[in-house]
C-alpha cells in the first residue's frame, strides 16, 4: 500500500489580487508535492480561495460588485496565478461552494456544540477588520493600532457564539511538547508554546447578520454567521469530502501531513485549528511549516501596506521557471528575504543563463556528436552524486528549500570544473569517458530540480534520452 501525503496552503483571502508571497507560498507547496510523488507516494495537495468576511464584503462594495461577483473574479486570478506557476494542486477549494464546503462547516459546528464547546455571549471588544479578530490592549501598537495593519481598531459590542479556546491550553501544550504536533521552525514552535503558557481566551466565532450577511449562517441561529476563521480553517478537511457524501478521500488522507502556511497566521493554524479538531473528536495534524515573509527594503509585502508585487508581471517577464527559482533559493525557507527585480535578473543571469542553461548546452552539444553506450562515469563522479542526492533529500524534508538548491548547483558548478579542466574536447583518448560522466551529472541534476523547476527538468531529461542538442534553456537577460 503506498504511503499517503497531504499537502495544504492556507487559503488565499479573496479582498484583493494575488501578490508575490502568495506565489511563494505556491511554490513552496509544489516542491514538496512533487517531491512526495516522485517517491511515489499518494499526494494530495490543496489550495484555494477563503471567500467571505468583512473586508470581502467591503471590498466588493467598493467595487461596485456583488460579493460573490466579486469573489468569482478574484479567485478566478488565484486559479490563474496557479496555472501559470506550474503549480500542481490538486484541487482548490472555494468557501462560496455551498456543495463541497458549507455542508462540512456546518458538521463541524455542530460537533464543537455537541461538545459543549460554543457559548453565546455579549461581548465588547477591540476589532480590527483587517485580520478580522478580536485584539487584546496588550498586542496593541501606539495604543490602539494593529501590529500588523497599523491601523487603529474599532469598538465593537455585539452578542456572539463563543468558541471555548481556553479549555485547549493544556492539552494543545501537551501535543506539541510531545510532537504529536510538530511546529516548523523552532522558533514558531516557541513562540506557540509561549502563548499556550500565558493561557488561551475563548474567542468569537459568528458575527451578528445585521452587521455581516456575507457567510455562512450558524447552525439553529439564523441571526448569526459563521466567523471567517472557523469558517476557513475547516476548508483543509471539506476540501478532501468532509461532510459530502463521501468521506473516501478524508479517510484516506487525514490528517493533514503538512499545513504550510505564512508565520503571521500560525496562532489560528497551531491554536484555533487543532482546538476545533479535538473539541471536534477529529485527528489534529501532524505538521505546520511557517514560512517567512518576502521583504522589499526591509518591509513585509502586503496588500494592507499597498507595497505588492505583482507575480504574473514578473512571470511574463521572466518566465514562470525563473521566477519559482527566484522565490525558492533567494527567500530562506523558514525565514524572510527580498526581492527586487533587479535581483531577480542577476540570479537569472548568474545561475540559470550561465550555470544551469550554459552547462546543459556544453554538455548535450558534445554528447550528442558521439555514441556513449558501454562507457561507465568514474566512481569519484557516482560518489559526488550520491552525497548531493542525500544532501538534497536531507534539506527538502527539513524544509530548506533553499538549502536543496544550494546542494544541486554544487553538483552543477561540479560539472562545469570537470569541462573545464578536462576540456574533453581536445581530449580525444578520454573524451567519451569524460562526457560518459558529465551527461551523468546533468541527468541527475535535472532529477534533483524535476520539484524545483519542472519544466526545465523535462527539457534536459528529454534530450537526454533522444540524444538531442537540446534549445536555449535560459538566454542571458541584458
Amino acid at each position: 500500500m503506498k504511503k499517503k501525503f497531504y499537502i495544504t496552503t492556507a487559503i488565499a483571502y479573496t479582498n484583493a489580487s494575488p501578490h508575490i508571497g502568495h506565489a511563494l507560498e505556491f511554490a513552496q507547496a509544489d516542491v514538496l508535492a512533487r517531491y512526495h510523488r516522485n517517491k511515489k507516494e499518494d499526494v494530495f495537495f490543496l489550495t484555494g480561495a477563503d471567500e467571505h468576511g468583512q473586508k470581502i464584503y467591503e471590498a466588493a462594495k467598493k467595487s461596485g460588485k456583488s460579493p460573490q461577483e466579486f469573489a468569482d473574479e478574484v479567485s478566478a486570478e488565484f486559479k490563474s496565478l496557479c496555472q501559470k506557476l506550474e503549480i500542481s494542486n490538486d484541487y482548490f477549494i472555494r468557501t462560496t461552494d455551498k456543495e463541497k464546503h458549507w455542508p462540512g462547516v456546518s458538521n463541524l459546528w455542530e460537533k464543537i456544540a455537541e461538545n459543549g464547546d460554543l457559548e453565546k455571549r455579549k461581548y465588547q471588544g477591540l476589532y480590527c477588520v483587517g485580520c478580522e479578530e478580536f485584539k487584546t490592549k496588550k498586542v496593541l501598537i501606539d495604543g490602539n493600532k494593529c501590529p500588523i495593519h497599523l491601523k487603529e481598531v474599532e469598538i465593537v459590542e455585539e452578542e456572539n457564539w463563543f468558541f471555548k479556546l481556553s479549555k485547549y491550553s493544556q492539552a494543545l501544550k501537551e501535543k506539541i511538547n510531545s510532537g504529536e504536533l510538530n511546529i516548523v521552525p523552532e522558533s514558531r514552535k516557541n513562540e506557540i508554546l509561549s502563548l499556550l503558557n500565558e493561557g488561551l481566551e475563548d474567542i468569537s466565532f459568528s458575527r451578528p447578520k445585521e452587521k455581516l450577511s456575507w457567510g455562512i449562517p450558524v447552525p439553529g441561529d439564523e441571526s448569526q454567521i459563521i466567523y471567517v476563521w472557523c469558517d476557513a480553517l475547516t476548508n483543509y478537511i471539506t476540501g478532501i469530502g468532509y461532510g459530502s457524501n463521501s468521506n473516501e478521500l478524508f479517510d484516506k488522507f487525514w490528517p493533514a501531513d503538512i499545513h504550510l502556511i505564512g508565520k503571521d497566521i500560525l496562532r489560528f493554524h497551531a491554536a484555533i485549528w487543532p482546538a476545533m479538531l479535538l473539541s471536534a473528536k477529529l485527528p489534529i495534524p501532524k505538521t505546520i511549516v511557517a514560512h517567512g515573509f518576502i521583504t522589499s527594503n526591509g518591509h513585509k509585502m502586503s496588500k494592507s501596506l499597498g507595497n505588492v508585487m505583482s507575480p504574473f508581471e514578473l512571470i511574463e517577464k521572466y518566465g514562470a521557471e525563473a521566477v519559482r527559482y527566484y522565490l525558492l533559493k533567494e527567500i530562506p525557507t523558514l525565514d524572510d528575504g527580498d526581492l527586487t527585480e533587479e535581483k531577480l535578473k542577476e540570479r537569472y543571469n548568474s545561475d540559470l543563463a550561465n550555470g544551469l542553461g550554459n552547462f546543459a548546452a556544453r554538455v548535450l552539444t558534445m554528447a550528442t556528436k558521439i555514441d556513449l553506450k558501454d562507457f561507465q562515469p568514474k566512481e569519484e563522479i557516482i560518489l559526488k552524486i550520491k552525497e548531493i542526492e542525500s544532501a538534497v533529500n536531507k534539506k527538502i524534508e527539513e524544509f530548506k528549500l533553499n538549502e536543496a538548491l544550494t546542494a544541486i548547483w554544487e553538483l552543477i558548478g561540479y560539472g562545469d570544473l570537470i569541462v573545464n579542466n578536462e576540456k574533453p574536447w581536445e581530449n580525444p583518448e578520454n573524451k567519451k569517458d569524460v562526457l560518459t560522466g558529465l551527461v551523468l551529472i546533468l541527468k541527475k541534476s535535472a532529477e534533483f530540480l524535476l520539484p524545483f523547476l519542472p519544466k526545465t527538468s523535462d527539457k534536459i531529461l528529454t534530450s537526454i534520452q533522444n540524444n538531442q542538442k537540446g534549445e536555449n534553456l535560459f538566454p542571458r537577460l541584458k
